[in-house]
């Protein structure tokens, strides 16, 4: 019983016993059926009970983001050491609310698999506390929050988390003798059997060079690298695939288009525009080409909230503007930033814009013709795709009048000792030999994505992110750093006297990879008040019961502190 639990003898994390294995490379699943969604006519997977979503007539299973983690053991998939720990926690901090809560009903709170009004085995099996501690504890079967339950969509969560991480291979091991879990995301996102095969076949049957070579080879690897640019301009909504550009991700694209920008428009005296909330990757190149030509770098500034004070955008504005730059979505507390606000009030005073969609490319529709951006530039690695392959779009008039960013092969039409006629765009800005089966790759990630849906992606990842939120709010002596408007699916927090990166080594002994750092966002950090954050980052693939292993895992941190 939970009266009986000595707070102090609880076995801090990391000492609770592990699986005396070492680390274990996944076993690779067999080949899935692609992800087929749910029909929004109100289909709900077998056995799934199921609720009506406010103000819509479709029909949302139960629990539809999370793997029915509660009906497999007594709490979750706890082990028995993890269990009397995470009693001792919700004692130590809750324990008016779990040991004075009434005795339960007869009628057992029911797994996610069980049909409405029902109770399995296990739930009848529970004692009193335990089902007490599983309506009243955090992160263990906690239904959605009034907040999430509210949220309005297009479509409905109908995402098969079972049949989405069936297609990741890399989810499927141990770390630390506990099952991963990747809340890794914002860095880089794991690669589904779609992109992995894709490759290994590109690779086995039709890899050669491209655009000059008479031979079968090159006219597949040909084809192929130019359908992927098609892929990415539906992607998008680009109006022609002469838009998109390959690069060898965000950081290289803002270089391009801050450079061969820079050379030939900016001058001494003038101005560019980022934000505080930006990435350093949208900071540096614009503050070398500003140093390089004489002008100057200017911000706009973010409130305690992590949302920027777009107020003070016209101010900033002056005739020596010649250019804005921002990130879509910021990777340290997931503002999603009013670009179309931005572009608006930029071009109103005749200025381009380019936005950073690194962040926002996986979690939100982009149509880059309806935002009216003149740049667009994203990584393939944030979006299930190959490392070492990124993406340019650019308007036309734009791109025309850029000069080269490298030279080189590709890049030319006709080359004389005296002089160098360069070729037009796209292909001006692709020197030499490109990135070509990643780019292929990149192509396939977005088929993975396209079946899925990317308006049932971020239904999923914004459930998850609020249940998050909701959850490790409630974990005395964390504090979680923003609190944005709107918001993708990042959050960061902070446990005082407890180094970010000491909080990142203690989780990954459980098996949970996050990002502890400044996340090459320091002027955002700093903009709030701090240094570091721990980062766990959600993805398609991701579930509640992942987000319940965290949040136990930081209480461990927390007690074992206390």
């Amino acid at each position: 019983m939970i009266d009986d639990i000595n707070i102090a003898n609880l076995p801090g994390i990391g000492s609770i016993p592990q699986i005396a294995v070492p680390n274990e490379a996944p076993e690779e699943p067999p080949h899935p059926a692609d992800v087929t969604a749910v029909p929004s006519s109100g289909a709900v997977p077998q056995g799934s009970p199921s609720v009506a979503s406010p103000g819509e007539d479709y029909l949302i299973p139960s629990g539809g983001i999370g793997s029915g983690a509660i009906g497999s053991g007594p709490i979750g998939l706890l082990s028995p050491e993890e269990c009397q720990l995470f009693r001792g926690v919700v004692a130590k901090y809750f324990p008016e609310e779990v040991l004075s809560a009434p005795s339960p009903a007869t009628e057992s709170v029911s797994a996610p698999s069980v049909a409405k009004g029902g109770s399995s085995a296990d739930d009848t099996a529970l004692n009193d506390t335990e089902t007490v501690l599983r309506e009243n504890g955090f992160g263990i079967g906690i239904p959605e929050t009034q907040l999430v339950q509210n949220l309005n969509y297009e479509e409905a969560d109908v995402i098969n988390s079972d049949q989405v991480r069936g297609q990741f291979p890399a989810l499927h091991q141990k770390v630390n003798g506990h099952d991963l879990v990747w809340f890794d995301n914002g860095a880089t996102t794991q690669k589904p059997l779609r992109v992995i095969d894709g490759l290994s076949k590109f690779y086995k049957t039709d890899y050669s060079n491209i655009h000059r070579g008479a031979h079968t080879l090159a006219a597949r690897s040909t084809d192929q690298y130019e359908a992927a640019r098609q892929k990415v301009a539906d992607f998008i909504n680009a109006p022609s695939q002469e838009n998109i550009v390959f690069v060898r991700g965000t950081t290289e694209g803002i270089n391009l288009v801050a450079h061969t920008f820079g050379r030939k428009f900016l001058h001494e005296g003038d101005n560019v525009i980022v934000s505080t909330l930006d990435h350093h990757a949208n900071i540096v190149p614009w503050q070398q080409i500003a140093k390089a030509q004489g002008a100057e770098l200017r911000a706009i500034p973010v409130d305690q909230n992590g949302d920027l004070i777009l107020s003070d955008l016209e101010r900033l504005i002056s005739p020596q503007t010649k250019f804005v730059s921002v990130g879509h979505v910021n990777n340290t507390f997931g503002t999603i930033n009013d670009v179309r606000s931005i572009i608006r009030i930029a071009h109103s005073h005749g200025i381009p814009v380019l936005i950073d969609g690194a962040q926002s490319i996986a979690h939100t529709k982009v149509d880059v013709q309806e935002l009216d951006a003149d740049f667009f530039v994203f990584s393939g690695h944030k979006i299930y795709g190959p490392s070492g392959i990124g993406v340019v779009y650019g308007k036309k008039e734009w791109l025309a009048q850029l000069p080269p960013w490298q030279g080189g092969g590709n890049m030319i039409k006709d080359v004389t000792i005296e002089k160098t006629e360069f070729n037009v765009p796209p292909a001006r800005f692709e020197a030499g030999t490109p990135n070509i089966a990643d780019a292929i790759g990149l192509g396939y990630a977005l088929d993975f994505v396209n079946s899925v849906g990317i308006y049932n992606i971020e239904r999923h990842e914004h459930e998850l992110t609020e249940y998050a939120r909701q959850q490790i709010a409630r974990i005395p002596g964390i504090t979680i750093i923003g609190n944005p408007k709107h918001r993708v699916s990042v959050i960061s927090l902070d446990i005082p006297g407890i180094p970010a990166p000491e909080v990142g080594q203690l989780l990954d002994k459980e098996g949970i990879a996050v990002r502890a750092g400044h996340h090459c966002a320091q002027p955002a950090l700093r903009a709030l008040g701090y240094e570091m954050s721990v980062r766990p980052t959600f993805a398609v693939y991701n579930t509640k019961e992942e987000v319940d292993r965290l949040v136990i895992a930081l209480q461990k941190i927390v007690a074992d502190r206390t």
